[in-house]
Formats: C-alpha cells, sequence, structure tokens
C-alpha cells in the first residue's frame, strides 16, 4: 500500500495534528472479497449474520458511503431486527442525547445542538441523520463512540500521562490502552513524517500515535461494553477506514476484550490499490 493511499485512508487521523436529509434512491452495487470474487449481496448478508460485530468503513465527506451504509443497515435489520448502531460521530459524553431523540423525548434540531454535532464532527448532518431516524422508527439502540474530542487534542499535545482523573472518565482505563501493534505503529509514522515533510520529532509522534490508539481504545470500549451487557444484539459500526484496515484499529481491541467474537469489516468505495490487499478488509462494497 502505497504512502499516498495510507493518507488518503487515514485522512481523519491528521486532524490530530491540525487540531439526507438526501434524497433516497436505489444504488447498485458491486461487493468483492480480496480475492477478487465478486458477491450478491444476499450472499454476503447471509455470511454477515454470523457475524455479531460488522465494521462498515466510510470515507466521511463521501456521500455514496452513507447512502450505503443505510443501504446495508436497512437490509441487516430485516435479517436481524436485533440490530444495534455504533457511531463514531458521536462522543460518549452526549449518549444521553441520542437516547433522549430515541425515545421521541427530543427533536432532530435539539439532537443536533445537544450533541454539538457541527463542531465536534463537522461533517454534513444530512449524511448522518437518516440513519439515526431509521433507528429511531425501528426502536435500535445508538451508541455514542468516540473519544471527547479535548481528551483527544490533549493526549495528541501531552500524552496519556497529562490527563486527569476527570479527563479519563469516558475513555477506558489507561492500562488497557496499548500502543499496538507495530505494524500500526508504522504505518502511522509513515503519515505523521509525511506530514512533517520528515522533520517530525519522535516524542511527537509518540503522542500521535498514544491519540490515535486512544481513540480506538475508547471505541472498542464502548462496543465491547454495549455488547457484553445486551448479548443478544448484534452491531453494526459506522467508522471512518482507517481505524479498521487490517484490524489493527477498532476491531483487534473488541476482540481482546471479547475472545472469539465473531467480525466482519467491509470497506466502502475503497481506492483501486486496496483492493488487491488480501488482508485490510472482508469485503469491498462499492457503489460508484
Amino acid at each position: 500500500m502505497t504512502g499516498k493511499s495510507i493518507a488518503k485512508l487515514c485522512a481523519l487521523s491528521l486532524s490530530l495534528l491540525v487540531l439526507w436529509s438526501a434524497p433516497s434512491y436505489a444504488q447498485t452495487s458491486t461487493i468483492t472479497t480480496p480475492t477478487q470474487q465478486k458477491l450478491d449481496s444476499q450472499t454476503v448478508l447471509k455470511q454477515l449474520k454470523q457475524s455479531r460485530v460488522i465494521y462498515v468503513g466510510e470515507t466521511h465527506d463521501n456521500e455514496a458511503d452513507h447512502r450505503a451504509q443505510l443501504e446495508i443497515i436497512r437490509s441487516l435489520y430485516q435479517q436481524n431486527p436485533k440490530l444495534a448502531i455504533g457511531m463514531e460521530m458521536f462522543q460518549r459524553p452526549f449518549q444521553s442525547g441520542l437516547d433522549s431523540y430515541l425515545a421521541g423525548a427530543a427533536t432532530d434540531s435539539m439532537l443536533r445542538e445537544f450533541t454539538e454535532f457541527d463542531k465536534r464532527w463537522g461533517f454534513p448532518w444530512e449524511f448522518y441523520f437518516p440513519i439515526i431516524d431509521f433507528a429511531k422508527e425501528n426502536q435500535l439502540p445508538v451508541v455514542a463512540l468516540n473519544t471527547p474530542s479535548e481528551v483527544t487534542r490533549k493526549v495528541a499535545r501531552q500524552g496519556l500521562a497529562g490527563l486527569t482523573k476527570e479527563e479519563k472518565r469516558y475513555i477506558p482505563p489507561i492500562a488497557e490502552i496499548r500502543t499496538e501493534p507495530d505494524r500500526y505503529r508504522d504505518r502511522l509514522r509513515k503519515i505523521f513524517d509525511g506530514f512533517h515533510s520528515g522533520k517530525g520529532n519522535n516524542r511527537g509522534f509518540d503522542r500521535f500515535f498514544e491519540a490515535q490508539v486512544l481513540w480506538d481504545e475508547t471505541m472498542a470500549d464502548a462496543i465491547a461494553q454495549f455488547l457484553k451487557k445486551n448479548p443478544d444484539r448484534q452491531m453494526i459500526v459506522l467508522v471512518g477506514q482507517g481505524h479498521l484496515v487490517y484490524g489493527d484499529g477498532i476491531p483487534s481491541r473488541v476482540a481482546r476484550r471479547i475472545p472469539q467474537i465473531k467480525q466482519s469489516t467491509i470497506l466502502l468505495n475503497p481506492p483501486a490499490e486496496f483492493l488487491k490487499d488480501k488482508e485490510i478488509a472482508d469485503f469491498f462494497w462499492k457503489t460508484r
């Protein structure tokens, strides 16, 4: 995988350094495996039914990805109504706002304001609201997965050691935050060095990597906590692709918390060069 591709895939990670109602219409989807095998959607959905967690990796500013997410969620719900949706787009302190909206106690504008969506996420609300509305209509839980942005930024500047007790409230215990594996570190080092034109120092990178891993560990912790409390639920997780590729970000950290858990990863509309990588994901779902 080229450095350019890595940078595109993990674009969201770079933010650490610089810190529908869209019309509904049918999309033609092509689904393949990393071995270039073409599959029909029903075959894939049947396979996904066996997974406790299904990750759907997006490019945040790609509207087609979000239409595909809703399509996948609808299909998964039809075969298993005991579905939950985990979303990177909402930060853990604002779970009560999601719960209020899903319970009918708040409007969509109240939800958007309460969760500080525009400030904390920044990508179009219209990309994500149809998914939340579908969850409300069908009484599906939506889980806020993300780390508070204040905490992520502080770790990027000062490292995990600089966090206060209050700042640790919405993250896993420090002992559970593991800066591994080495191949993940190496990929992110290329991004870091590219951003700094090769002039970044080791201390700066260590903090950057701690912030990225904190992001992954926090979301993995939220997923694992929900699944342990709701053993009858299957979860679909909507996150950026950089948190999923090769399983190094979130999936491996969920597996550490729930051994033997069955998980599957879908990348939406990935760059062409990823399609030849046999380890990067389980399925490629292309709609363009």
